[in-house]
């Protein structure tokens, strides 16, 4: 029997908020990934990195700024290093969850690039925090670099940068050709590393890709059977946060999209997750998306957890 394609997108719940926190975070994470993939599941995983990609970036400029024989490492880097240190921690702790299971089956990590439109709008307003806390003299000397700032109440000046648009990804085929081979996979992590197209060349740019996004792509992009997002709620909500909360079991895109009409989802939080259910069950019809925590796995998967949404 063949396997089912699954996409698995992980949150931050699911890697901790550090090194130390990613240790221990993973090892639940990868029980709950072999549930799925000793269900005759194949598993393509792309995961955030915010916390992480934020930690390196830090590192890499206080570096710079106590050794000045150093050089300050682009985001792009930044982003490669979180893929291939996330990657080396997630992947060893599936494989052993699923040897102690007996499942032999290898998982993989593969550094993904993802191309973005250098004239998006989102390089022009950009919005994700990144690094450290700075003064306003530190802030000007960024400014002066051409990068962006944003002033944090009581907590100094942070960089911004921009959060673009996935358009194409780089290593699809490969991707492709694991999943068909049955290996796990993890991609695509913390949205890819952002790159622009010049020629035949490929250029890192100064940006992250948000991680449900490249999700919604991937899955598009494998045809897979099924998408999974895991949060740090059990479902999505009608009225989330206020005394009127109210599960949604199930729905529609044409119900998601009338919810998304009324404001119901946070802008930085659930809505990203739903917009990327509808961009991939609009390319895969016959697909289906599970929103839940990683605590609720097994109940949303027989139905008595998390929120199902089909086209």
């Amino acid at each position: 029997m063949d396997k089912k394609k699954t996409v698995v997108s992980l949150g931050h719940e699911a890697l901790g908020y550090n090194t130390l926190e990613q240790m221990d975070a993973v090892k639940i994470t990868a029980s709950a990934l072999a549930d799925l993939a000793c269900q005759d599941r194949q598993l393509t995983i792309t995961h955030s990195n915010g916390p992480q990609v934020s930690m390196i970036h830090k590192a890499m400029t206080e570096l710079r700024r106590v050794y000045i024989d150093y050089t300050p490492a682009p985001m792009c880097v930044c982003s490669a290093m979180s893929q291939g240190y996330i990657g080396y921690d997630l992947q060893n702790s599936l494989h052993s969850e699923l040897l102690n299971r007996g499942d032999a089956t290898p998982v993989v990590t593969l550094l993904t690039q993802v191309t973005v439109d250098p004239y998006d709008e989102a390089f022009y307003e950009p919005q994700k925090l990144i690094g450290r806390n700075m003064s306003a003299e530190d802030a000007e000397v960024e400014i002066k670099k051409g990068n962006f700032v944003k002033e944090i109440p009581g907590n100094g000046f942070r960089r911004i940068i921009a959060a673009p648009k996935p358009l194409r990804i780089v290593e699809i085929e490969s991707i492709r050709t694991l999943a068909e081979a049955g290996e796990n996979i993890i991609a695509c992590g913390g949205g890819g590393i952002p790159v622009i197209e010049q020629g035949h060349k490929l250029k890192g740019a100064s940006a992250v890709i948000e991680k449900d996004s490249i999700a919604g792509k991937l899955a598009s992009d494998l045809n897979a059977d099924e998408l999974i997002i895991f949060t740090s709620v059990d479902c999505v909500y009608k009225s989330f946060g206020t005394p009127d909360q109210t599960p949604i079991t199930s729905m529609t895109v044409a119900e998601a999209e009338k919810y998304i009409e009324a404001d119901e989802f946070g802008e930085t939080n659930m809505l990203p997750k739903i917009e990327a259910a509808i961009s991939y069950l609009k390319a895969v019809p016959n697909g289906t998306v599970l929103i839940t925590s990683l605590a609720k796995t097994d109940d949303a998967l027989h139905g008595k957890a998390g929120t199902v949404i089909k086209a």
